[in-house]
């Protein structure tokens, strides 16, 4: 595990020229996250050229791992306090939190919970599941404390009131004062250690509040486009038989396929321009979907670099 850290990629975006209306790729709300059969063969393509941006203007195509776990934070209300039993046992427990504008956890501890550790020393950690293919998660390391002031007391009970409709005891009420925060994309992989200070001067994801519902839209209402997405967006060199949409934030939405003969990968494809609400994810979709109907239909020439970063996921697992 390393200190956070992200670089500049050399990834570019695609680039997307106003276009007219048509009838593709229009939203309507689904009912789950379903998943439709497609059976794509990949492109075999040349890029000629690559977009307008400029070299100069490299940009970062993902959310630093400390506004992932301010997203994490915001996103949920349950995780799994821990710390050491007064016997030396590691002792977890789950509980209900909330986090301030900071995003510093406050939690309600009853009488037996309170007494369990040896010292203030704490963690908690906190998973957000995605579409059930993908589960980022964030570990809080800090310090079990009291609120220090009346003012802070105060800003605490109004916000546990609107995370949970109800008034909190006071003396019940404990923060975890946070040092450091390890954030892990998924189960199995590499975590990445965030600072106090980056974690709480990073802002959560804008489109966090619907993300979930849009990608659910998206899988069950536009299969069809995402698979087009993977064909035309995406050095692919291989056929796959699923392809699904797991994750969209303000800089792009990330992706999944299968392929029965080399298992499931994992890419991203990033925005023209950051996003920051609900109207313009869906016009970017919708202006990503025409461009590629459009090259895939050789009316338009290729004029973005193609996402050449895969990970693998699983050797050989079906998205279902």
């Amino acid at each position: 595990m390393h200190l956070q850290a992200q670089t500049l990629t050399n990834q570019f975006a695609p680039s997307v020229a106003p276009l007219k209306s048509t009838s593709k790729s229009r939203f309507a709300y689904p009912n789950g996250c379903r998943f439709r059969r497609f059976s794509f063969r990949a492109l075999k393509c040349s890029v000629s050229a690559i977009s307008e941006l400029a070299p100069t203007e490299l940009r970062n195509v993902k959310p630093f791992p400390a506004e992932v776990s301010r997203t994490i934070m915001e996103l949920s209300s349950v995780g799994t306090l821990s710390s050491l039993s007064h016997e030396g046992w590691p002792l977890g427990v789950g509980v209900r939190f909330a986090v301030d504008q900071d995003g510093t956890p406050l939690l309600s501890l009853n009488e037996s919970m309170r007494e369990f550790s040896i010292d203030r020393r704490s963690s908690l950690h906190v998973q957000l599941e995605q579409c059930g293919l993908r589960t980022p998660q964030c570990t809080i390391q800090g310090s079990l404390d009291k609120p220090d002031n009346k003012m802070n007391l105060k800003r605490l009970h109004t916000t546990w009131k609107k995370r949970f409709g109800e008034d909190i005891n006071e003396d019940l009420l404990y923060i975890v004062s946070v040092e450091r925060v390890l954030q892990i994309d998924d189960f199995g992989e590499v975590g990445v250690l965030v600072n106090s200070s980056d974690y709480k001067t990073a802002s959560p994801d804008p489109l966090r509040n619907f993300a979930e519902r849009l990608v659910n839209e998206i899988n069950t209402n536009n299969a069809e486009d995402v698979n087009r997405f993977c064909n035309i967006y995406a050095d692919l060199n291989f056929e796959f038989t699923e392809a699904k949409l797991i994750w969209i934030d303000r800089l792009g939405f990330d992706l999944r396929v299968f392929s029965p003969q080399n298992g499931t990968f994992e890419f991203r494809i990033p925005f023209p321009r950051e996003v920051t609400d609900e109207k313009g994810a869906k016009s970017t979709f919708n202006g990503l979907s025409q461009q590629a109907w459009e090259v895939e239909r050789n009316f338009q020439a290729l004029n973005f670099e193609k996402v050449k970063q895969f990970k693998m996921v699983r050797p050989l697992h079906s998205l279902e």
